[in-house]
C-alpha cells in the first residue's frame, strides 16, 4: 500500500479520501507553475484568480478580526521592510512615517518579506489538511525557500539561520525516511499516512534556536483553533518548536497565541495586557509554566512609557521581540497606525517587530479598522481576505468535528 498523496491527488489508503478532496478543490493551496519546467511559480496574487469564497456564511464579526490579525500582520511586515537591519539611531534621525519602496531588499510599496510568506504557508497547511499537521507545515516551508511559494517576488529572501538550517535538516530526514520506508522521494512532501508521519521526527531545530522567525508566522494557529483555547495555545508553540528549539520560543509562541485567542474571543484590550491574564487564564497553558523570561513579559515588563529609552529593543531574540510588540500594542493609543510605525522606529528587525504587533494589534482593531491608506497598496489583499474566509471556515469545521470526537487531540 502507498502511504502518500500524488500532486493531483492521487492514493491508495481509504482513510486518506477526504485529503485527497482537498487538494482537488483547492489547487491555489499548492505551487502552481507558469511553465511546464516547473520554473516560474504562481505568486499569491496570480492564486486570487483561481480562488473562491467557502460555501457557506461565516460569522462576519469573527473574520474582521481574523482579517485585521493576517492583513494586520503584512501591514507591519510591508511598512518595516524597506528600514530592516537600520539602527535605532537611523530611524531616529529618519523616522518611518508611511510605506515606502525600496531600502533594504528593493521591494514595491505594499510588498512583504519572509515573515508574511511564511504565515500564509502556514494559513495553507491548516485549510489543506483541515488539522494541525506538523509535517505538512515543514514541506510547504521547505516550498518557500526552495521554489518561492507564497513569496511576493517569487523567491524566498530575508531568510533568517535558524529557519534555513531547519528546513535542510527536513530534508535530510525526509531522504533518510524515504529509503528506510521505501517511499519515491518526489513523493515525500504529499505523505498522508497518519501513522507513517507520526514516526516522523518534526523537531528539526537547535535546542538554542531563539530567533523571532517562530513568532513572525504565528497567527494562523491561534486564529484556526480559537474555539478551543488549551489546543491553540499548545499547538502555537508547538508551530514555533519545529524551526526555533528554545524553550523561550515554544513559551512566547504559546504566551502570544494565547493573546490572540482571548481577542477573538472577545476580551478588552486591558484584559489581554492585563498583567494577571497568564493567572487568569493557566488552564488554557496546560501542567506547563511558562520560561521565566516570557513570564515575566507577561507580568508587564512592557509597559515602559520610555520604549527605547527603557530598554525595548526591536531584536531579532524572541524575547525581546515579543516585549517591543506588545509594548507597541500598550503604548498605540488605540491607533493601528501609531503603534505599527512605533514598532517599525525601535529599529534592526523592523518588519518582524512590527509584523507580530499587526497579528494580535490587527485581531483586536479588525480589519475594518486597518489604515485604508496602507490596505490600498497592500500586496495581495484579496488573497489574503479570502485565504482568512477559509480560516475562519475550516477552523469551524475542524471545531464541530473535534467536539464530536471525529478528530482527536495531537
Amino acid at each position: 500500500m502507498r502511504h502518500y498523496l500524488t500532486e493531483l491527488g492521487q492514493h491508495s489508503s481509504h482513510k486518506n479520501n477526504h485529503v485527497r478532496q482537498i487538494v482537488r478543490d483547492k489547487q491555489w493551496l499548492y505551487p502552481q507553475y507558469h511553465d511546464s519546467q516547473r520554473i516560474k511559480i504562481k505568486r499569491p496574487d496570480e492564486l486570487e484568480q483561481e480562488m473562491k469564497d467557502p460555501p457557506e456564511n461565516i460569522d462576519k464579526s469573527i473574520l474582521d478580526r481574523i482579517q485585521g490579525s493576517m492583513l494586520g500582520m503584512a501591514l507591519g511586515d510591508t511598512l518595516g521592510a524597506p528600514v530592516e537591519f537600520e539602527p535605532p539611531e537611523y530611524l531616529i534621525e529618519n523616522p518611518i512615517t508611511d510605506l515606502q519602496e525600496g531600502g533594504t531588499w528593493g521591494l514595491k510599496k505594499g510588498q512583504f518579506t519572509d515573515d508574511t510568506s511564511m504565515a500564509l504557508c502556514l494559513a495553507t497547511s491548516l485549510i489543506a489538511r483541515q488539522d494541525f499537521v506538523l509535517y505538512d507545515q515543514l514541506v510547504r516551508y521547505k516550498w518557500w525557500l526552495q521554489n518561492g511559494y507564497m513569496s511576493s517576488t517569487e523567491k524566498s529572501f530575508d531568510v533568517g539561520m535558524a529557519i534555513c538550517d531547519s528546513l535542510l535538516e527536513f530534508k535530510r530526514r525526509q531522504k533518510v525516511f524515504a529509503a528506510k520506508y521505501q517511499i519515491p522521494f518526489e513523493q515525500m512532501d504529499f505523505l498522508a499516512d497518519f501513522d507513517l508521519l507520526k514516526m516522523f521526527d518534526v523537531y528539526c531545530s537547535n535546542d538554542g534556536a531563539a530567533g523571532n522567525g517562530a513568532l513572525m508566522r504565528l497567527a494562523p494557529v491561534p486564529l484556526f483553533f480559537y474555539r478551543q483555547p488549551t489546543l491553540a495555545v499548545e499547538y502555537s508553540g508547538r508551530s514555533g518548536r519545529i524551526t526555533h528549539g528554545d524553550q523561550k520560543a515554544y513559551d512566547a509562541c504559546r504566551y502570544y497565541g494565547a493573546l490572540i485567542v482571548a481577542t477573538l474571543q472577545g476580551e478588552s484590550k486591558n484584559d489581554i495586557l492585563n498583567e494577571n491574564f497568564y493567572h487568569n487564564h493557566k488552564s488554557w497553558f496546560g501542567n506547563k509554566p511558562l520560561h521565566k523570561d516570557i513570564e515575566m513579559i507577561s507580568t508587564g515588563s512592557f509597559k515602559k512609557r520610555g520604549g527605547l529609552k527603557e530598554g525595548i529593543q526591536g531584536i531579532d531574540y524572541i524575547v525581546k521581540s515579543l516585549e517591543a510588540a506588545l509594548w507597541a500594542f500598550w503604548s498605540d493609543e488605540n491607533s493601528f497606525e501609531k503603534g505599527a510605525l512605533s514598532a517599525v522606529n525601535l529599529g534592526n528587525n523592523t518588519d518582524t517587530t512590527a509584523a507580530i504587533y499587526g497579528q494580535l494589534a490587527g485581531a483586536h482593531y479588525t480589519y475594518q479598522n486597518l489604515p485604508k491608506k496602507w490596505l490600498n497598496h497592500l500586496y495581495a489583499q484579496n488573497f489574503m481576505l479570502c485565504l482568512s474566509k477559509w480560516i475562519t471556515y475550516e477552523g469551524s469545521i475542524w471545531n464541530s468535528k473535534y467536539e464530536s470526537g471525529v478528530i482527536k487531540k495531537q
